[in-house]
């Protein structure tokens, strides 16, 4: 089997969004105290769709959520070349030639955002080939379903905020995440309207929910330290991305409180990016993305890594591209799962853009073992809602 085509596409969304509410979720940003909407580089409206096509008339399909038309350009200019008359089935090659003849400029970031998506496309066209799906080719079920959290609770009026949670609770879900509002800026103040966000939840839900935390890289060790003792009656599962990612030192020294569980990764890239973490002893959770750490090929060597250390991965945002990865390991007890609503922060596009996506039932999700490759289809149909860029 020859690799004959890369196709790349971005869609951009062009139909109804929900503006955010005030002090939505922090973020790295909020530091600066900018005159403007300090979530706005964190919205994505838009997505890459990247289709591998082979001589077998098969086609495989990988995605990133990251800078899409500058990731687009890179599949296209550097990594088509590399692929194009290749055979997908030297996977690991191919994602080592990819690596290494961009690592001038890629290594992290929006290089290996590109890489992944790549990478996905080839795994969704090896499951394809073999007829089986992806999970098998990492070694099969190691769960019958995958427990999964509700990822959302906003900050937001806290009667909302409770009604919200209760109605993660009535549909079954075992454990959810919030987001805080309030970072360094706000001082005392913003330290106490995040107290009432996780007191709000708790109280909502009771004691025996899993109940998880996300600060999404929008604090300082400073304030994280003040904030974690507040935090510590309400017995939080982890603590997210207190602070940004390149301060491995600020993450071991919240760690090494072992008061809270330190979460993170989701800013990391590839196996060297996660042996500092874990030599460093920087988080009690990794958080990685397939679509962002290099792909299928280099999520599954850190989470193989990762048990050495006895630290579970439990992915970021869900998807099926983190589903498989979930399901073939013993390390990842469960995944992270973002509800469908209405396009706001733009994390929710992919329910727009693929046919395939699996809904919850009690909390967990089953991945259908008769569906090849990912189990994923483009919609076609609903991408008329999109500006499509080719």
């Amino acid at each position: 089997m020859k690799i004959t085509n890369v196709r790349t596409r971005v869609v951009e969304w062009r139909g109804r969004t929900v503006p955010p509410q005030p002090h939505f979720c922090t973020n790295p940003v909020d530091i600066l105290d900018l005159p403007i909407d300090a979530m706005g580089p964190f919205r994505f409206h838009s997505w890459l769709i990247v289709e591998i096509a082979s001589d077998t008339g098969l086609v495989g399909i990988g995605e990133a959520a990251l800078a899409p038309r500058v990731t687009k350009q890179l599949i296209d200019l550097y990594l088509k070349p590399i692929l194009l008359g290749q055979n997908p089935f030297d996977s690991e090659y191919l994602w080592q030639h990819m690596y290494r003849r961009t690592m001038a400029f890629g290594r992290k970031g929006i290089g290996m955002v590109a890489i992944s998506a790549v990478d996905i496309a080839i795994w969704d066209l090896l499951g394809k080939a073999t007829k089986q799906p992806v999970f098998r080719l990492l070694g099969g079920k190691t769960k019958e379903k995958i427990p999964v959290y509700a990822s959302r609770l906003y900050s937001q009026p806290l009667e909302d905020l409770a009604k919200e949670a209760q109605q993660y609770k009535d549909q079954g879900y075992r454990a959810m995440k919030l987001r805080f509002g309030w970072g360094p800026v706000d001082g005392a103040a913003g330290m106490q309207r995040n107290v009432e966000l996780v007191r709000t939840v708790r109280e909502a839900v009771g004691y025996e929910i899993d109940l998880m935390a996300d600060a999404y890289m929008g604090w300082t060790l400073d304030y994280a330290r003040r904030m974690i003792p507040l935090l510590e009656p309400y017995q939080l599962r982890w603590l997210e991305e207190p602070v940004i990612p390149d301060d491995i030192a600020g993450y071991a020294a919240l760690k090494a409180m072992n008061r809270i569980p330190i979460a993170g990764g989701e800013h990391e890239f590839t196996l060297y990016g996660f042996r500092e973490l874990l030599d460093q002893k920087a988080v009690d959770y990794i958080q990685f993305d397939t679509n962002r750490v290099g792909g299928i090929t280099q999520a599954r060597k850190i989470s193989a890594l990762a048990e050495a250390y006895e630290v579970p991965v439990i992915p970021h945002a869900g998807q099926m591209h983190n589903y498989h990865i979930v399901m073939a390991s013993l390390n990842s007890p469960m995944a992270e799962f973002f509800p469908i609503v209405d396009v706001e922060v733009g994390n929710e596009l992919f329910w727009y853009i693929f046919k395939g996506e699996p809904v919850p039932r009690n909390g967990s999700i089953e991945l259908d073992e008769s569906l090849p490759g990912l189990g994923l289809e483009i919609n076609e149909e609903a991408l008329k809602q999109f500006e499509v860029i080719e």
